[in-house]
């Protein structure tokens, strides 16, 4: 308790975090301007006619036209958060803005979504805006010394989703089987100098082994100032490759410079220097020798919440062993998890009406209702199946039809093996509730199994 004590009490420089708000913001304001000049909002927010919803999120739906008022909403309150102007209310509004836009359809998740929403909420509650902001300067309280837990915080977040994102590598298809790079990898031979190499098959091993052990030894080597230097490097190889490799957005930027944070605060100065030399900055009028302190009240109500905040994202990832079953095949308890590029599903969904009292049926043309995008997500994903099947329902009792069941004939092949019967086609799911108790309608996964904890369960 006493260590406990004297780390609660320890201060540090405030540049880090300053630096670190900017990127962020900056970074933020880019993916939302991409994103709308892809016209990715329209296409992915406004076009469909069907969304599929969150567990327990049902109400959160796009707004039509005013979707855009959204982004637009979302991307001032990321410049504000950079500028650190009006800082606990723009992190605030950036942090529902965002994770409102993440909740509206379930077909556009990924993780670096998740991880966006996660840091935004870690963000409201460190003073991110004590130095190096407007508001320090409109309030001429300049903090350069912050509780060195504000900055260790992202640093133990940063680390979770790597560390996790390697634990969830140390599977069999992926450590034994190179999948699903083996399938993926083979299709990038238009790279200039790389795409010869895709093509190799211990070049896919090489890619599963080190990408694993880079995932989970990486936060401990950024850690350590010995390693930073070479840690940071490994970080950039890492990060530009797959962005390379892979369609994955922003996210490999991001990732790089959120890593900065665990440098030494004399390197942030001098980013922050350059930066107030191309803004025409006065830098110096930020270093004080401030001490930011919390009030006694403020200070145990944070650092609760905080507790809480990491206790959940330390065991969240682990909920999938209270489900049944192969987790890659069920995918419960899969998302929220750092499970990153680990699966390649492909499978397709017959959905076939059936009046219960004369015995009538006919089947549905799925892009009657669904962009194909949203079409090739719901046929691998349980639950995206059964939220369709309840809206097939919904859709014609509305146009007058009565006593129906819904069924399902599915196939689904993973990470290169052959298709298999994915859902029981005897099950109605229109009578199936969403819950998160075990969907015992997936039909078991009749393959060795893939995960490590599962394995051991069976045995």
């Amino acid at each position: 308790m006493y260590r406990i004590r004297k780390y609660l009490n320890t201060y540090t420089d405030a540049a880090p975090l300053a630096a670190f708000r900017i990127f962020f913001g900056l970074m933020m304001l880019i993916s939302i301007i991409r994103f709308w000049s892809y016209g990715w909002i329209d296409k992915l927010y406004i076009q469909p006619t069907f969304f599929f919803s969150y567990y327990g999120f049902d109400f959160v739906k796009p707004l039509g036209i005013y979707t855009y008022g959204l982004f637009l909403l979302c991307g001032v309150a990321a410049l504000m958060v950079a500028l650190g102007y009006q800082y606990r209310i723009a992190i605030i509004t950036f942090f529902l803005s965002f994770t409102y836009i993440e909740l509206m359809d379930k077909t556009t998740y990924l993780n670096h979504y998740y991880f966006i929403s996660v840091l935004s909420f870690l963000l409201i509650f460190l003073p991110a805006n004590a130095y190096y902001s407007i508001d320090a300067r409109r309030s001429a309280k300049s903090y350069q010394q912050l509780p060195k837990w504000t900055i260790d915080a992202i640093k133990l977040l940063l680390g979770i989703v790597y560390f996790y994102a390697g634990l969830a590598k140390l599977n069999i298809d992926w450590w034994y089987k190179a999948m699903p790079l083996k399938i993926w990898l083979p299709s990038k031979y238009k790279i200039p100098l790389l795409g010869e190499l895709m093509q190799q098959e211990w070049v896919h091993y090489l890619f599963s082994y080190t990408g694993a052990i880079y995932d989970l030894v990486i936060p401990f080597m950024l850690l350590y100032k010995r390693t930073r230097g070479v840690a940071f490097v490994m970080v950039v190889i890492f990060h530009v490759l797959t962005r390379v490799l892979f369609p994955i957005g922003m996210f490999p930027y991001i990732m790089i410079i959120s890593t900065l944070i665990f440098f030494d605060a004399r390197i942030h100065h001098k980013i922050l220097s350059i930066l107030s030399r191309i803004c025409k900055i006065d830098k110096e009028s930020f270093d004080t020798v401030t001490v930011f302190k919390f009030s006694s009240l403020r200070h145990k109500i944070v650092l609760g919440m905080l507790a809480v905040f990491f206790i959940i994202q330390l065991l969240l990832p682990f909920r999938y062993v209270l489900y049944p079953g192969e987790l890659f095949w069920t995918e419960e308890g899969y998302r929220f998890s750092w499970r990153v590029m680990l699966m390649e599903k492909a499978g397709y969904a017959t959905f076939k009406i059936v009046d219960r009292v004369t015995g009538k049926r006919f089947y549905v043309a799925n892009d009657d209702f669904l962009t194909s995008f949203q079409e090739k997500q719901m046929a691998t994903q349980p639950d995206f199946i059964l939220q369709y099947a309840h809206h097939l329902k919904r859709h014609f009792e509305d146009q007058g039809h009565r006593n129906l069941q819904v069924f399902v004939e599915s196939y689904v092949a993973l990470n290169g093996r052959l298709s298999k019967s994915y859902i029981d086609p005897t099950v109605d799911l229109a009578a199936e509730k969403e819950s998160f108790a075990p969907k015992e309608w997936i039909l078991p996964f009749e393959d060795a199994p893939i995960n490590v904890l599962h394995r051991w369960g069976d045995e």
